[in-house]
């Protein structure tokens, strides 16, 4: 691990978990101080770490101006409230799962997070676990088959809680995890559960889970069981793995399959093969990720798009529960429509880094980056595999489909429409041996307001296309186009023209484009 003593880090709440963020951070060389109301802990911490600073309030760590960020491991119920103090004194967080116990303030958070510029990490510890980052990457690349099923269970004697259910207390681990594996969140939730020591606690519940593609899981928490497990299996079309926590082994890989003989399932039994993962403590790489994040300001792998997801499902599963176990669709979970347009949603594989800004109902979907500085305005829809470059500016109601990269030196005005793989370019010169990374070798492309570019077409560096332009699919564009052209070929020529609402245009005159559809007069411009 790194040594981070340039970063410094209180924890707040040195208890049950809180011990374990203070060891970690202190090995790590990060601890400065640690807050506690038990005067017993910290005087225990004083003789434990020597010259660190101990405290009973929390105002004295958010005005110390050294620390950077803190770690906070109070009850949930006192997340939200703390989480909100410290961002609002700048500072950056790491919270204990759940980030707070209901989605709206979940929301609030993430949004003040953003616009404080902040690192908002929540501790969901298994995403950090060699053995779950394994068993990710043996999924991602299909080394399973087809994913049919998973399912987990958390189960415990105690440790009880009073101030949340064990729904929130146990789940968020497996959620989170489950999340990560699909790289999609579910569209049906159904959770059922019993509370027997609490009458309004369950202590048990059960959650069954359904994504698009029809691969299914369920989740069993308890903390009424005889003996602790911690497990999650995941069944794919060609093999089965198993992660337990508890075992020597974490990881195991069967290469179980169900064969058909006469139109009957038989299953074909295998040994298991043992994954090699590395043994370091997963806390400890969480901890050393948090450090990494406030260095270098990139969203965490468990930021506040991911902390989201989970409370998303938390909060599904948490209705489905008090509706003793109606399905709940998740399309449906906002209270109403108005809220739902304006939200932002990230999708949970998707990168946004601290610094950028996306506006109100914006869609970010599957493995997108969006680097610190770039601006995406409101009601955009970004598709699959879409980068977007640092100090880009895109306006509003701006679509870009699947596979478009937009680099720095790249505008696009209101509006526009980026087809799939379409390509951009920002270096009339480019070469390996003597990069052009500097915002002054980026030469300025322009794309006005209305303007359509079409599949696999070319924008070469330092164009301007023109208002409600048509750019023809595979089309390479050399010249600047001038406004309501239809251009295509390669290089690109005007073909004809092409009225705001999409209808083609003849002309009217030669200084005048009179639209059949809707009577709009425009006037061409010159170029190409």
């Amino acid at each position: 691990m790194n040594d981070c003593r340039d970063v410094n880090i209180a924890v707040i709440g040195g208890g049950y978990w809180g011990k374990n963020l203070v060891r970690n951070f202190a090995e790590l060389g990060a601890l400065r101080a640690v807050c506690d109301t038990d005067p017993e802990k910290l005087e225990k911490y004083t003789q434990l770490y020597p010259g660190i600073a101990v405290t009973a309030r929390y105002s004295h760590i958010l005005g110390d101006q050294a620390i950077a960020g803190v770690a906070i491991a109070t009850p949930a119920v006192e997340h939200y409230r703390m989480v909100k103090a410290a961002l609002e004194a700048g500072k950056d967080v790491l919270v204990e799962k759940p980030l707070a116990l209901t989605l709206a303030q979940g929301r609030e958070l993430a949004a003040l997070a953003a616009a404080q510029g902040r690192v908002l990490m929540v501790g969901h510890v298994l995403e950090y676990h060699p053995a779950v980052q394994e068993l990710v990457a043996l999924v991602r690349r299909g080394y399973l088959g087809r994913i049919n099923y998973i399912y987990s269970n958390r189960l415990n004697l105690g440790k009880f809680r009073t101030e949340e259910n064990i729904l929130w207390s146990f789940a968020p681990h497996d959620i989170s995890v489950i999340i990560r594996l699909m790289g999609d969140l579910p569209v049906e939730v159904i959770s059922s559960g019993g509370a027997y020591l609490n009458r309004e606690i369950a202590d048990v519940t059960v959650t069954n889970l359904t994504f698009a593609g029809g691969t299914r899981g369920h989740i069993f928490v308890s903390w009424l069981h005889p003996y602790k497990e911690q497990k999650l299996v995941v069944v794919g079309s060609d093999k089965m793995a198993v992660f337990d926590d508890l075992s020597t082994e974490k990881l195991l890989v069967y290469p179980h399959k169900v064969n058909w003989v006469d139109h009957c399932p038989v299953p074909s039994r295998a040994e298991a093969e043992v994954i090699k993962v590395p043994s370091e403590e997963p806390l400890k790489r969480e901890c050393a990720h948090f450090l990494d994040c406030i260095r270098s300001r990139k969203e965490p792998l468990t930021g506040a798009q991911s902390a989201l997801a989970v409370l998303t499902v938390l909060d599904a599963s948490q209705r489905s529960l008090n509706a003793n176990g109606k399905k709940i669709i998740l399309e449906k979970c906002q209270d109403e429509e108005s809220a739902a347009a304006a939200e932002v949603f990230i999708h949970p594989s998707s990168i946004v880094e601290a610094g950028a800004v996306v506006g109100d109902g914006t869609r970010i979907w599957h493995f997108c980056h969006i680097m610190p500085g770039a601006t995406i305005g409101r009601n955009c829809n970004l598709g699959q595999n879409v980068f977007v470059a640092a100090n880009v500016s895109i306006g509003n109601n701006v679509k870009i489909q699947n596979n478009v990269s937009v680099y720095e030196g790249v505008t696009l005005e209101d509006d526009v429409f980026c087809g799939p793989s379409c390509v951009f370019t920002n270096v009339k010169t480019p070469r390996s041996a003597y990069p052009r990374n500097t915002a002054s070798d980026y030469r300025k492309t322009l794309v006005k307001k209305g303007a359509s570019i079409g599949a696999n077409a070319t924008i070469l560096s330092g164009i301007t296309i023109g208002e409600y332009v048509l750019v023809g699919a595979g089309a390479l564009v050399s010249k600047d186009v001038p406004a309501h052209a239809v251009v295509t070929g390669n290089p690109a020529r005007v073909r004809g023209w092409i009225c705001k609402c999409g209808s083609v245009i003849v002309p009217a005159s030669e200084s005048e484009l009179k639209c059949p559809a809707c009577g709009t007069d425009e006037r061409p411009g010159q170029g190409l």
